[in-house]
């Protein structure tokens, strides 16, 4: 009588399944577009054919595959140093017990209530300016995600938003242009802040260094950037490293209050 105890699956091995799952998906999401996508394939050959070579009998190609495959642990932190960095970054700087980060996962009561302390149609009227005046820019909106971390790199600050002050930051003679802005609700709290670039290769070329910058904060965090061109003046968006297409300011202002309600 065949022995079908393998064939139970308790509710423990169903949610072992499901991590397990859920685990190598978001590390393929980590890896996706970057260079680190071609190495991690590449490592998951060398271990089929080790497998392959170990279940032959062939001896001296299986054990030199084997001394490997033993570090390859080791192997694969100093590989994917990067990605691991930006792994632990996404984690330390989530703000999970923030009142903003509760109300966002757990409003029961629907986007009716949402509110949205950023004033959207003045950073949008601004950007619809600078840009017709081909005035380069980068600005972070900081979401659930603590940005603290970003702050050091640059000068802290505590400026109301205005027209007039976003104007006067990004003026190419201004001492403070150089570099990303980030805006809380409705405060620019930093200033010439360096952003990481992203490694993506799916990024266009026709896109410069602030867009990079631009899509590497929001592959690490949930803020949203927009980004300013110099040389063209258009205004582009940017979230989770994806970016995002819009056909007027005004459908832009509908994008930010959806993606800043909470």
């Amino acid at each position: 009588m065949l022995d079908l105890d393998f064939l139970k699956i308790s509710f423990i091995d169903v949610t072992d399944i499901i991590l397990v799952a859920v685990l190598l998906y978001y590390l393929y999401k980590l890896v996706k577009g970057t260079v680190a996508i071609n190495i991690f394939l590449g490592i998951v050959i060398v271990y089929l054919i080790w497998v392959l070579t170990d279940a032959l009998n062939m001896d001296v190609l299986s054990n030199i595959l084997g001394k490997f495959i033993s570090v390859g642990f080791f192997a694969l932190i100093v590989v994917f140093q990067q990605e691991i960095r930006k792994f632990l970054l996404l984690l330390g700087s989530t703000n999970y017990t923030s009142r903003r980060s509760l109300i966002r996962y757990f409003n029961f009561l629907g986007q009716e209530n949402s509110v949205v302390r950023l004033d959207v149609s003045l950073l949008t009227s601004a950007c619809e300016k600078m840009a017709s005046e081909k005035t380069g820019a980068i600005i972070v909106i900081e979401r659930s995600n603590s940005l603290d971390f970003l702050t050091n790199t640059g000068d802290k600050t505590n400026i109301s938003l205005s027209s007039q002050i976003l104007e006067t930051i990004f003026f190419k003679n201004s001492p403070l242009h150089d570099g990303a802005i980030i805006i809380k609700d409705n405060t620019i709290t930093a200033t010439r802040v360096v952003l990481p670039v992203s490694e993506s290769t799916t990024i266009s070329k026709r896109y410069g260094l602030r867009h990079k910058a631009g899509a590497g904060i929001s592959e690490k965090t949930d803020a949203v950037v927009i980004v300013i061109s110099e040389q063209r003046g258009q205004i582009t968006y940017i979230k989770n490293g994806e970016f995002i297409n819009f056909s007027s300011a005004d459908k832009l202002k509908r994008i930010l209050i959806e993606d800043l309600a909470y």
